[in-house]
């Protein structure tokens, strides 16, 4: 079934059946795991509409919850290899719909998905790129292949959020992962930042590269500047989860839009699809984003929860894990990809965390 799960992301909710999973956690972990849960409850009590907010909180927390159950389900990150075919199913997919919709043209305007944004279509490339470098005694031809496509894949999207969390998840895991060195894993970011500045010096004719290392914000800056007004409206418990877009401004003026790909190809916001537009926009920092929505009471246990997770993560030393908590971590200073639902990226950072909350090390 986890093969399955990038292709149809809904599979996921099959976690809800691992929730009983929870109790077998160490005390502490589970200690951090209420405090979680009680602050995105209590926070919700605060909002302008508290009713609502309980509601949407009890079913994010429900969620993140049961994201975390299946990684201690799961006990080995192993386990989550099968998420690779899925993933290079949508590369394919990626590929073949931007080809024959929009030509080599809609490769230079950033390589696209019918249902993953281009972001996320980067960050599920670099997801890809782990698991193929931390999967120990498989056959090299197909790691190669799998690894090229993931590559190019993370190439054209062109996305700068996904770089760095290839970058810094990268040296977590060289840095942490015990005594082994596997100082080849920084070989694709390596790669990705050479091709970058050759492409800027030698002018390639591949725009997904210049962009890479462009030092523009793409106007986060106005975001942010959205965000923090909003949660002053309602410091203590934000103004709820999925209620924050119409405090974005910046963003919400645009209006109900799809992907970008979806977007060149002329189509449209279903109409009814239209009222619901402001519940996918995000705050373009994670940090900001949940404190705009549960306040300081919100925030304190998210903070709470990743940095247990991160903690035990160094400690258990799983490089997959460290790569995948690290950076995360690291991509949410510009993005949001730990928020739920998404299309499996921001699920997997939760099942990680999952992972390193349990006894067992990993191999």
């Amino acid at each position: 079934m986890l093969a399955l799960v990038p292709v149809f992301p809904p599979l996921y909710l099959a976690a809800f059946g691992a929730l009983g999973q929870l109790r077998t956690l160490p005390l502490a972990a589970r200690g951090v795991l209420f405090f979680f849960a009680a602050t995105q409850l209590i926070a919700a009590l605060f909002t302008p509409q508290p009713l609502l907010s309980l509601g949407l909180a009890a079913a994010r927390t429900l969620l993140i919850l049961a994201m975390i159950a299946a990684g201690v389900y799961l006990r080995d990150s192993r386990n989550l290899r099968p998420l690779l075919w899925g993933q290079l199913v949508i590369f394919a997919t990626a590929w073949g719909y931007t080809l024959l919709t929009q030509g080599f043209a809609g490769v230079q305007e950033r390589l696209g998905h019918p249902y993953y944004y281009v972001v996320s279509l980067g960050l599920v490339a670099v997801v890809s790129l782990w698991l193929v470098m931390f999967w120990r005694g498989a056959a090299a031809w197909w790691r190669w292949s799998a690894g090229l496509l993931a590559l190019v894949t993370f190439v054209a999207a062109g996305s700068r959020g996904p770089l760095l969390a290839l970058g810094v998840g990268s040296l977590a895991a060289l840095a942490l992962s015990g005594r082994q060195r596997r100082w080849w894993v920084m070989i694709p970011a390596a790669l990705v930042v050479a091709l970058a500045a050759a492409s800027s010096s030698l002018q390639l004719p591949l725009k997904p590269l210049d962009r890479l290392l462009n030092d523009q914000t793409s106007g986060r800056e106005y975001v942010w500047q959205d965000a923090v007004r909003g949660w002053q409206t309602s410091p203590v418990g934000g103004v709820g989860p999925y209620q924050g877009g119409p405090y974005l401004t910046y963003l919400y003026k645009d209006g109900c839009q799809l992907t970008p790909t979806l977007q060149r190809n002329k189509i449209e916001c279903p109409e009814q699809l239209s009222r619901w537009s402001s519940v996918w926009l995000i705050a373009h920092n994670a940090w900001l984003h949940w404190l705009l929505e549960s306040g300081v009471i919100g925030l304190s246990g998210l903070l709470g929860v990743m940095g247990y997770a991160l903690w035990r993560s160094a400690q258990q030393g799983d490089p997959f894990v460290l790569a995948v908590l690290f950076g995360y971590t690291a991509m949410n200073v510009v993005d949001v990809v730990i928020a739920v639902p998404s299309p499996h990226f921001s699920e997997l950072w939760w099942v990680c965390a999952g992972l390193a909350l349990t006894h067992r090390r990993s191999a």
